[in-house]
């Protein structure tokens, strides 16, 4: 927002005040040797000069009971969504397929990004390895599956990935991959919207035309990355019956403040969607 410049008058009425107070504060200091006084060491650890050291405090490691903590639930989540075992193994075969180098006309480099969000979105690694504690929780409603993850990483390597993905939009908007029998597949991505939450964040939203079982079939998925500190939150969510947006977006605002809340050394509080 831009602000008016200030009136002459008010600029040399703030002067006047700003020049009494610190002659109501010399004065003061005269009359009270014992330590009434402002002295430069009071300054420094003034309210404000506190309030910005607290926030520069760098949060605990997270650890492996934090990072389970720091999970949603399904009463977390709106919907019918229900907990699902095994989540790490879901491994949709519609994201495996080597991307078409040739198709790069202009930017080939390009191509080596394309192929490593479709590695990461099968993977579940879209932010690179974990360097710490590290701690996943699966959920489906339907034909609709949600993933959501908590971890440590390097802060370095996390702020790369994040930069990464905010590329993704432009490098690899529209691409074709093939898969082992030489079918093609259409790949879409575009930036999708996220919760303000944490320090940095990413959307993106990844559309894969192809076939399964011989039927034409399309995969959506909704995908968000949050920093929190030097700890991530990422979820993902769609599937053939289309994204999962909304339930995205909650998991986000629920699960950013969960993370939070295990930062602070805290256990962390029900939520607006959470029963007690």
């Amino acid at each position: 927002m831009i602000r008016r410049p200030s009136r002459p008058v008010r600029v040399l009425a703030s002067a006047l005040v700003v020049g009494a107070l610190l002659t109501t504060a010399a004065c003061s200091d005269g009359g009270d040797s014992a330590g009434g006084g402002a002295t430069p060491t009071d300054l420094g650890a003034s309210p404000l000069v506190r309030a910005s050291a607290a926030t520069s405090t760098p949060a605990a490691r997270l650890t492996q009971a934090g990072a389970e903590a720091a999970l949603i639930t399904m009463t977390d989540l709106e919907g019918g969504w229900t907990p699902v075992k095994g989540a790490e193994h879901w491994d949709d075969t519609l994201l495996v397929g080597k991307v078409d180098v040739a198709a790069f006309l202009t930017a080939k480099t390009n191509a080596a990004d394309c192929q490593r969000l479709l590695d990461a979105l099968y993977d579940d690694d879209l932010l690179g390895k974990p360097t710490g504690a590290s701690a996943l929780a699966g959920f489906q409603q339907g034909d609709s599956r949600l993933l959501y993850q908590v971890a440590a990483y390097n802060p370095v390597r996390l702020s790369a990935a994040l930069g990464w993905l905010k590329t993704l939009p432009v490098k690899c908007d529209q691409f074709t991959a093939t898969d082992a029998k030489g079918g093609k597949r259409t790949v879409q991505v575009t930036t999708a919207s996220v919760p303000t939450q944490g320090d940095a964040r990413q959307g993106l939203h990844v559309t894969v035309q192809g076939t399964t079982n011989g039927e034409p079939a399309t995969l959506t998925l909704d995908v968000a990355a949050v920093r929190v500190g030097n700890d991530a939150i990422t979820v993902t969510a769609g599937g053939l019956a289309g994204g999962a947006h909304d339930s995205l977006e909650l998991a986000v605002r629920e699960g950013a403040q969960r993370l939070k809340q295990v930062q602070a050394g805290k256990t962390p509080a029900p939520g607006p969607g959470r029963t007690r």
